[in-house]
């Protein structure tokens, strides 16, 4: 029998006597008053509560004492549309869900209880109440747990259906992986259930069973004569009668469960209507479903992403050595899985062996076991994943041939289950990362994906472990290397001994001279020449402070001079001779001439010239480069100078050599500058530029000594101008110095002849004859321009120019007498081959008519000078750059006449421009 609450859903029947015309009350008024014309009320029946006036759309009836319960009852069963415009405009909506949950608990209706054992909160869903326009908000609640699940979030749905359709219990069906059915969640614990899995899907079963296999809802209410479905509902139960059925679906039409409602014997049974109801509300399952496993999806990828930076940071930034790496990967990756133990076996290519030196490793800060294990690649689990880079996912590892028992053996743990997976490295196979024995059951897919993640980082950490181990070792060798050097190259204590009783002398005759030679000097006499002038320059402080000959140290200064002497190499010319030279020259130009430098800038001037040309290999920055040489690599202009600052710094940097030691800080930092300025300035391809800029500022009268720009420039001119002392010294000694010069240069152009290259003609051996030609254009190129803008601006130091001139007229002389035999050996060339012609013509072609052959004779002796000129001027093509811009002085008996005659560019292009 249907419920009257449907039946009068159907039909109207006609008001009741006494009906007047709906009018609104303004005031409240007891229920007790409120009457029905006609009709008794006992007022002792009357409800107890206060509400508002009882009104309908079309009738409003009286008060009356003789209202009863059973009036009010007929009257609502018979205007079921007042009751629910009353109730919707004036009962609240918490008010509904307690008459709801108090009917709910009047029924009987039991807290859900999972299959597991577990039993969710004993509440009726939110969402039985919801109107259908806000079925969303199952959405976004059922997802916002950070825990929800597949069978959470069905669960839910299928209590929301229940309650919708006030079914009197339901039943979840999730399928599994082998496509079988097994109950997930059941409503009442009264059922009956041997068995969580019902078997495989098929029809003629049970009721979940035949609508997972037809993916259709089915509503039946004779559910234990329903051929298709004789087994019933899928829990047992004896007083189930009437179900509607739902299969929950994926997008891609894959079933994924099945949800059963039930009503029990006596209850009304369910109706299409109430079939659809079910089906809508459970059309949210997919949605539902793809959200929950997208939000869980991008939560495990975060902490995935979290974990990993945390590994990050720990291992970069902690690499001591390839141990704690190891240590600090196998503890991550323990983490990463729930593994009990982690072991890590690198691959020894050499001995195609894996060997672990840290195995079965605890916490990092325990003791790391010395032992080693070591077994061939083709041996174990881990061999196995060596050799093929295939991961291994073992549950059982005593049931796989592949599993190695030796390990267990070494290190008595018993070992279950295995993940194994490869660590790569630029697509090689470094080492073997193996889990054992996950804590919660066996390694699954996910742990694989997740550790295949990790073991790209693992690759990565134990690659820079190896570089690190490498640059460490590497290090340590320099460290030792730098040790036996130092040992090597500083000064010993006998040799300091020897030098401290040396006496300096107070005064040196003719040191002051520009003609003076340093070269005289015996080398062990040479550092206490230096200790003088060091000595001497370092007092030019006195006169500003009495103390200030405290501000060096003799023996500072004593093991500095013999460990500079000891790091200049036994070459040719660029040798501690030279050093010294060069020395003298800028002492010699700082104590002669008026100048406005200051003590700083003239301390840094000298110990520059000391140090310019340290540990001189005798070669060019231009070989340097062209035989890749490590000193080029490192610096890629000025390459030896930069080495000859760098080791200055370096021999400063020893113990009991740092001569500045007595300086402030900013004059310790202002004189390094300065050093690094002048030993650079040495660079001849530095030179150009700078002498430019200087002349030009000299030229228009605007130089200043109070300019620190103006002084650098200076200072860097004299660097030069000192560097090239031996080209204005006197003439026996300049020659004997050309030819030392040339003999480094040979040496040079030899070297390069061996490997294939084409020396230049100043460094060709081949060509020694043209060295007074070569000469020529050095002086005119370089060294006479650098001395006149030093004389322009100090004039003190005329005597460079002077010196230079005067060797030019010499190196012209010779010049002129090497192009006058050259001259003549062609002559003498040419006449021989006109005459080996001439016999070749009579002997081969008889004349057939009168030729004059003195003709040809006459015009090759016409041509002979010119092809002199042109040889001449091809020399000096090689050597263009050395030529000068402007016109020489000429030489007379007056070293000092500034007499001015064409250069020697001018002559030879002159001489070029006849011969075309």
């Amino acid at each position: 029998m249907s419920s009257p609450v449907r039946q009068m859903t159907h039909r109207r029947l006609p008001p009741l006597p006494g009906v007047a015309p709906h009018r609104r009350q303004m005031q409240r008024s007891p229920a007790s008053d409120m009457v029905i014309t006609g009709v008794t009320c006992n007022p002792g029946l009357a409800p107890h509560h206060s509400t508002r006036s009882v009104h309908s759309s079309s009738t409003m009836y009286a008060r009356s004492p003789d209202l009863q319960p059973d009036t009010v009852t007929q009257f609502l069963f018979d205007n079921p549309d007042f009751l629910d415009t009353f109730v919707s405009q004036h009962v609240h909506e918490d008010r509904i869900r307690q008459w709801s949950q108090r009917k709910h608990r009047v029924q009987g209706h039991n807290a859900v209880t999972l299959t597991n054992g577990d039993l969710f909160k004993d509440q009726r869903s939110n969402w039985k109440n919801c109107v259908q326009s806000k079925k969303w908000r199952i959405l976004q609640d059922l997802t916002k747990d950070n825990t929800t699940n597949k069978a959470r979030v069905f669960t839910e749905l299928a209590a929301c259906a229940a309650e919708s359709v006030n079914a009197d219990g339901h039943n979840l069906y999730l399928v599994d992986d082998q496509n079988q059915l097994f109950l997930a969640s059941k409503s009442s614990k009264n059922q009956r259930a041997p068995s969580a899995c019902l078997g495989r899907i098929e029809p003629r079963t049970s009721l979940p069973a035949y609508v997972a296999f037809t993916k259709e809802s089915v509503l039946t209410n004779s559910l234990l004569g329903d051929p298709r479905f004789p087994l019933g509902l899928g829990v047992e139960s004896d007083r189930g009668v009437s179900a509607i059925a739902v299969p929950l679906l994926h997008g891609n039409n894959a079933i994924l469960g099945v949800v059963e409602l039930y009503r029990n014997y006596g209850s009304v049974p369910f109706s299409p209507e109430e079939e659809e109801v079910a089906d809508m509300m459970l059309v949210w399952a997919d949605i539902c479903m793809e959200y929950v496993e997208m939000y869980n999806s991008m939560m495990k990828q975060r902490k995935l992403n979290d974990f990993l930076l945390a590994v990050t940071k720990s291992i970069f930034q902690d690499i001591v050595s390839m141990d704690t790496v190891i240590m600090k990967i196998m503890n991550y990756a323990k983490k990463l899985v729930i593994a009990d133990r982690a072991s890590l076996f690198l691959v020894d290519t050499k001995s195609s062996e894996l060997y672990a030196r840290i195995f079965d490793t605890g916490r990092v800060e325990e003791h790391i076991p010395q032992k080693e294990i070591r077994f061939p690649m083709d041996r174990g689990v881990a061999g196995h994943v060596a050799s093929s880079g295939e991961v291994l996912n073992i549950a059982d590892a005593y049931t796989d041939s592949r599993f190695n028992r030796d390990v267990d053996l070494q290190t008595g743990y018993r070992t279950k289950s295995i993940l194994c997976m490869p660590i790569y490295n630029r697509g090689n196979i470094i080492g073997v990362v193996q889990m054992v024995n996950k804590i919660d059951g066996v390694f699954t897919k996910a742990d694989e994906e997740s550790f295949e993640t990790f073991a790209i980082y693992c690759g990565l950490a134990l690659h820079h472990a190896k570089l690190y181990d490498k640059i460490r070792r590497s290090e340590q060798k320099y460290r030792v290397a730098v040790e036996v050097l130092s040992y090597h190259s500083q000064c010993n204590d006998e040799e300091y001994l020897v030098t401290k009783q040396v006496p300096i002398p107070s005064d040196i005759p003719d040191i002051l001279d520009y003609d003076y030679s340093p070269w005289a000097i015996d080398n062990d006499h040479k550092p206490v020449y230096v200790l003088y002038m060091m000595r001497d320059i370092f007092k030019m402080h006195s006169h500003k402070n009495k103390n200030e000959e405290r501000r060096f140290d003799l023996d500072d200064m004593i093991r500095f001079t013999l460990t500079v002497r000891k790091n200049y190499r036994n070459v040719p010319y660029h040798n501690w001779a030279h050093a010294f030279s060069v020395a003298h020259a800028m002492f010699t130009v700082i104590k002669t001439s008026q100048h406005r430098f200051t003590p700083i800038e003239c301390l840094a001037l000298y110990v520059a010239c000391l140090c310019h040309d340290l540990d001189h290999r005798g070669k060019t920055n231009a070989f340097m480069v062209k035989s890749a040489s490590p000193l080029a690599a490192i610096y890629s202009t000025s390459t030896m100078e930069h080495h000859h600052f760098n080791h200055t710094v370096t021999i400063l940097q020893n113990e009991g050599h740092n001569i500045f030691k007595h300086l402030t800080s900013a004059e310790y930092k202002q004189i390094l500058s300065d050093i690094r300025h002048c030993i650079l300035a040495t660079d001849l391809a530095l030179f150009f530029s700078n002498r430019s800029r200087l002349q030009d500022i000299a030229d228009k009268g605007e130089f200043s000594w109070e300019s620190a720009e103006h002084r650098r420039l200076v200072m860097a001119n004299s660097m030069t101008a000192a560097d090239l002392c031996s080209m204005y010294k006197p003439w026996n000694l300049q020659v004997q110095l050309v030819d030392v010069i040339m003999e480094e240069f040979w040496q040079q152009g030899d070297e390069e002849r061996s490997q294939g290259l084409t020396p230049m003609p100043m460094m060709d051996r081949q060509k020694k004859n043209e060295l007074p030609h070569l000469e020529v254009g050095f002086l005119v190129g370089i060294c006479l321009p650098c001395y006149e803008v030093m004389a322009q601006i100090l004039p003190e130091t005329k005597p460079m120019v002077n010196g230079a001139v005067a060797n030019l007229k010499k190196w012209r002389e010779l010049a002129d007498k090497e192009a006058r035999e050259k001259e003549k050996e062609n002559e003498e060339k040419e006449k021989e081959k006109q005459t080996d012609e001439n016999q070749d013509e009579v002997i081969e072609e008889p004349p057939v008519k009168t030729e004059n052959p003195s003709d040809d004779v006459k015009v090759t002796s016409e041509m002979t000078p010119s092809s002199v000129d042109y040889a001449i001027d091809d020399s000096a093509s090689d050597t263009s750059f050395l030529a000068a811009d402007k016109p020489l002085p000429d030489l007379g008996s007056d070293r000092t006449s500034n007499i001015s005659v064409p250069s020697e560019k001018t002559v030879l292009s002159s001489k070029s421009d006849e011969s075309r």
